[in-house]
């Protein structure tokens, strides 16, 4: 049996893309703690909601970030981290000023992604193979 919370519908599309998303402070500096955590969790939560996409879990360790995040098919996943990050900084930049006089920018260039599903691949695999058998 599917639930119906496990995709959203749109106008033109049925959809349910997740990912798991892994990003670091610039020379992988220990400096995500304290009132930064809290201020970057705030950050990140407002620019998901902008981008219309949904934070399932986030979790802010001292030289790194681990995200799941739901987004539309309109929104590539390259165009939200660059959004979550290029926004975190700016934010997090201009109100911490320790952080512009210990990094020059306040992320590394790359990030980790992984699309997360409900359904294995070997599921779809079968499904897909099966598919001329019906």
């Amino acid at each position: 049996m599917q639930s119906k919370d496990r995709w959203t519908t749109s106008r033109t599309a049925v959809y349910n893309l997740g990912y798991h998303i892994i990003w670091c402070p610039k020379y992988r500096k220990p400096v995500l703690v304290g009132e930064v955590e809290s201020r970057l969790t705030r950050l990140i939560h407002e620019k998901a909601n902008e981008l219309k996409c949904s934070v399932e879990k986030l979790e802010i360790m001292p030289d790194h970030v681990h995200m799941f995040i739901k987004t539309p098919p309109t929104l590539p996943v390259q165009f939200v981290v660059g959004q979550i990050k290029g926004y975190s900084s700016r934010i997090l930049r201009s109100e911490f000023k320790h952080l512009k006089r210990r990094l020059p920018c306040m992320w590394t260039r790359s990030y980790y992604a992984e699309s997360i599903g409900h359904i294995s691949k070997e599921t779809v695999r079968r499904y897909i193979e099966n598919q001329k058998n019906k």
